[in-house]
């Protein structure tokens, strides 16, 4: 355990240290989700601790705007769940997968604290009607908060922290925010979706009024070797002189130094050596009144285009995610690009109701925003002394499932309790056997949502005819109702730490798929159908085949 001074007089002198000398106990690189996450875990113990960002206005990002269920009740557990609070965040009870025009809605099981599934579940209404209903798609609160554009920060600000105006809210108003707020006591397992940059503003509020953290705004250049040995000492960055306006070298110690830089990081070269496997980009639209029901779920339209995904994140605000592979023909500048490949080919697969919404988001003329959807097995931190990767820097997976920050928060849990039996970080040996721990025991979690992740999109984007019988079984898998769903909702929505149920599930999804197939292909409506069972048989050895091929290479590869 660690025997850290965590007493005024101590976090007097640490702050001193952070500020004049540029020196604490951890350095953090990268005030993102994990950074944020990790050096507020980190300053609970006592630990001194600097975060470095090279800006600390409000990001605008496209992905990192859906928290699982898992990923909330990490949050509670690090002390953050007040993040949430104050942002327009909507609850999110599950999903609602759309299939060539059919539809069933999913939602997230009662799961105890062992990991089991329990009696009860969250009352949806039925989906099929729920596609004629012309309501806004959530509350129709119009006023959304809003969010500071800066964060105080020591001696590089570039801005304060807005306080809210005072104005009176109406008693309607007052309803429509507590709906929004976090009930932990009822046991009701439920997401958040939000302005993924306001979410992160409150994380750095967080940290910044934290008194063992101290933040600074600057740009990290390289990490700071020692003379005679490869142990990082910290790290050297540009911070701009406010009198000047020019950027000076600075420099920032610790006795261990994290890097979550996220997903283009400077430093994954360095380090693990390895690069993220991309097969598409996502492109987002920002529908404003979107009606799309039933409200409060994620939506997830499968059909003859690849994957769109849809989810509320705000009062007025819905995230609109179109899948689209790199060198994609009907996304190339003679189709009129992305903009021609969603509306010619993804608008007409959408519900009527949506459509509307879409063609208002494309009418500014601009080529939506765009995000890599990337792969990134985990590596073992124990290679480098003073020095560990993590967040998107170190493992990423595909979007589509919305697992990301769920897995970066369970992460910092879990290292934080690790490192809190460290008592000195500078103890290269002991830092490294807590990442032994952490590589391992974190893929009761990690695995089942990365699997789960590339999984589900090689599935949803079916291309040749095995993949599309998958898909077709994993739709019917859905509609059998809870007794089939609950453990994969729980799987998706981190609540459910048990890697060989998910294996249990795909390859159930597999054998229906094979059934599905089967009967399709020998009941013609005749006796000539018997004939076709040779070739239904093959068909059933080549799909599993492909599931086979889907499944196991990334399970072995995450498992390791």
């Amino acid at each position: 355990m660690t025997t850290v001074d965590d007493s005024p007089s101590a976090r007097a002198r640490n702050a001193e240290r952070r500020t004049k000398y540029h020196e604490g106990d951890v350095v953090v690189v990268g005030a993102g989700v994990f950074g944020c996450a990790i050096a507020y875990a980190l300053a609970n113990q006592g630990r001194s601790v600097i975060l470095l960002e090279r800006w600390m206005y409000e990001p605008d990002r496209i992905v990192g705007e859906l928290l699982q269920p898992g990923g909330v009740a990490a949050l509670k557990k690090l002390g953050l769940e007040g993040c949430l609070e104050g942002i327009d965040a909507i609850p999110c009870y599950g999903y609602h997968v759309m299939y060539h025009g059919e539809d069933v809605v999913i939602p997230y099981p009662y799961v105890d604290s062992s990991g089991v599934v329990t009696s009860g579940s969250i009352p949806v209404p039925s989906s099929t009607p729920t596609l004629e209903h012309k309501g806004l798609n959530g509350t129709a609160n119009g006023n959304a908060n809003g969010t500071a554009n800066g964060v105080v920060v020591n001696r590089h600000t570039k801005g304060g922290i807005k306080k809210e105006n005072g104005a009176v809210k109406k008693e309607e108003e007052e309803d429509e925010d507590e709906k929004k707020k976090v009930h932990w006591s009822d046991g009701q397992p439920q997401g958040r979706s939000f302005h993924h940059g306001r979410f992160i503003m409150q994380l750095r509020r967080a940290c910044v009024s934290h008194p063992n953290i101290t933040v600074f705004e600057t740009e990290v250049m390289s990490t700071i070797r020692g003379e005679h040995t490869d142990t990082i000492l910290g790290v050297e960055s540009r911070t701009t002189n406010r009198e000047t306006n020019e950027k000076e070298p600075d420099y920032f110690f610790g006795q261990l130094t994290i890097i979550a830089d996220g997903y283009s990081s400077k430093f994954r070269k360095e380090f693990i050596g390895r690069t993220p496997i991309i097969r598409s980009k996502f492109y987002a639209l920002e529908l404003i009144d979107c009606p799309f029901p039933p409200s409060n779920f994620g939506h997830v339209v499968i059909g003859k285009a690849f994957p769109v995904l849809l989810y509320q994140i705000g009062t007025h605000e819905t995230r609109a995610l179109i899948d689209v592979p790199e060198k994609l023909p009907a996304a190339s500048p003679a189709n009129g690009g992305v903009r021609g490949y969603i509306r010619d080919v993804v608008i007409p697969t959408l519900p009527e109701i949506v459509r509307p919404s879409f063609e208002a988001a494309l009418a500014d003329g601009k080529i939506p925003k765009s995000m890599p959807n990337s792969w990134l097995p985990p590596t073992k931190q124990t290679r480098h002394a003073g020095v560990l990767l993590l967040g998107d820097a170190y493992n990423m997976r595909h979007p589509l499932t919305g697992g990301g920050m769920t897995v970066a928060f369970n992460d910092v849990v879990l290292l934080a309790g690790l490192l809190k039996e460290v008592p000195n970080l500078a103890d290269t040996k002991a830092v490294h056997e807590a990442m032994e721990t952490f590589h391992w025991k974190r893929k009761s979690l990690t695995s089942i949502i990365n699997v789960l992740a590339q999984a589900l999109y090689s599935l949803f984007a079916a291309q040749d005819r095995q993949l599309k019988a998958l898909q077709r079984g994993c739709f019917r898998y859905f509609q059998m109702g809870e007794h089939r769903t609950n453990e994969p909702m729980g799987l998706m929505g981190g609540l459910i730490h048990r890697p060989l149920t998910l294996a249990y599930h795909f390859f159930s999804v597999a054998f229906v798929a094979i059934w599905l197939n089967g009967v399709s292909v020998c009941n013609d409506g005749s006796l000539l159908g018997l004939w076709k069972l040779p070739f239904a048989m093959v068909d059933a050895v080549l799909i599993l085949w492909k599931a086979c091929v889907v499944f196991l290479p990334v399970f072995w590869t995450e498992l390791n």
